[in-house]
Formats: structure tokens, sequence, C-alpha cells
């Protein structure tokens, strides 16, 4: 009964480009978390960002914002109950649209509006006691730099395109195919559960090998040349983050 309430409740959530990811791993550092959800999750379109916060409320849970609701919708069907830090994602739609998507729909509405008010009329009577003491030089600096405290919006850290698959190795001669695959070009923060998350959904996927002193290469296994092949088809170009397009070549022998 309990699971037949639990899919009425998801069928009553409307598609949305935002998707919610819960029962994550409360030991993994945010970053860590975020880096490696745009790993798992960019294979499924362009992600906007990804929003994570580790207060009490917010623990174990992110929201993963994808430019398009298709991509939100496959990324949310196969990846639930994905393994992820060897934890089962629980994935559904967000309840609401994200703060970019609001605005880029013309919908968005202030938070904490009322506050807002609040300060407006007590600036108000603070102008109409004072408005005979201000000189007209002082009103008009102070309405020129009105604006100039106002941090802009910061941009979006994963505002990056989906990795265009089937691209060349460059700079990494080709070797004959074989089960080992070579990687390049990952950024420094690569671990090896991070490369695991994104090679075990292939099929034969046996290990990941990285090389002690060497943040920026790693070795993958399969169980024969197909399974590599198809890995490295997949995934060639793929942005571990979103400055490093991952380059994937068959090993030496």
């Amino acid at each position: 009964m309990a699971d037949k309430e639990k899919i009425t409740v998801m069928l009553d959530i409307r598609p949305n480009h935002t998707i919610y990811v819960n029962n994550l791993n409360e030991k993994v550092k945010k970053e860590e978390l975020k880096r490696s959800l745009y790993a798992i999750f960019s294979q499924f379109g362009q992600i906007l960002d990804i929003v994570a916060l580790k207060t009490l409320k917010m623990r174990g849970q992110a929201f993963v914002i994808f430019k398009e609701i298709q991509s939100a919708t496959n990324a949310m069907r196969a990846m639930q109950g994905f393994p992820f830090y060897d934890k089962p994602m629980k994935i559904a739609y967000a309840k609401t649209d994200s703060d970019l998507i609001a605005k880029q729909k013309g919908t968005y509405k202030e938070r904490g509006s009322k506050r807002k008010e609040e300060d407006k009329k007590k600036k108000k009577g603070k102008e109409a006691k004072g408005a005979t003491a201000v000189p007209a030089g002082a009103a008009a600096a102070a309405k020129a730099g009105a604006g100039a405290g106002v941090v802009p919006p910061r941009p979006g850290l994963f505002n990056q395109p989906p990795p265009v698959h089937g691209a060349g190795g460059i700079g990494v001669p080709e070797q004959p195919p074989n089960q080992i695959l070579f990687l390049t070009n990952l950024p420094d923060e690569t671990s090896e559960m991070m490369l695991s998350m994104l090679f075990t959904q292939f099929p034969g996927f046996k290990e990941v090998r990285l090389v002690p002193g060497r943040h920026d290469i790693a070795f993958v296994e399969f169980e024969n040349e197909m399974q590599s092949a198809a890995a490295k088809d997949a995934l060639q170009g793929f942005k571990i983050t979103p400055t490093h397009a991952m380059k994937i070549a068959f090993a030496k022998k």
C-alpha cells in the first residue's frame, strides 16, 4: 500500500526541468558531491546548475537543474536507484520551478517579499523625516550610486553543453582495441569513486586504476574489448567538470 501511495505522489508532480535527488551519502563533502552529480547527470543534457546544501534540513539531498525537461525525465528514469557512493539514489521531479527556470519563463517571484515591503516602509519613513535636511547634491549622488553595492548573480557553474560523443582523443595515439582504456585530461579532483560511478553503467566494467602521483590520467578495465569500445565511444569527450573534457584511448598492451 505504501508503494502505491509513493507512485501516486510521484505521478501528481508534473514534469519539471529540475529533479530532486535524495538518499545521498551525507559524509561526502559538498563540492565533491556536486562534481560527482555533474559527472553522472550531464550525459543526459545541459545542466544549468546543481544545488546541494549541507544544512541539517537539506543533508543528503540535492537539486539538478536541466535546460530541457526531457533531459530531466531521461535522467530520472535512467538513474533511479543508481548506487551513488554506496547508496541508491531516489529521484523525483522537483515540486516547483527553480529560480533560474522561473526567470526564463517570466514567472519568478522574489522570496521574502514581506520583509522587503517592511524595509521599503521604513525607508520611506526615514526619507519623509529627513527630506528637508538632505542637500540636493547628496541626494543626486545617493541616487547615482544606488546600484553600486548590488552583487551580480553568480554565473551557472555547470552552464556547459553536453559532451559530443564520438569525438576523437586529440594527442593520444590510437592503439589496437583491447579491454583496457586509458583516460587523460582528467581534473585534479578526480577520484576512483567518481570514475567508477561513470563507467559502472556499462556492461563488463571491472575496475578503475589511478596512477600514484598523477591525477590527470587513469585506466579502466572491462571484461573484453567490445565492452570497452562501447564505453569509449559513449564517454569520449565527456566533461567530468565544465573545463575538462575526458580523452579516452585504448591502453598500450
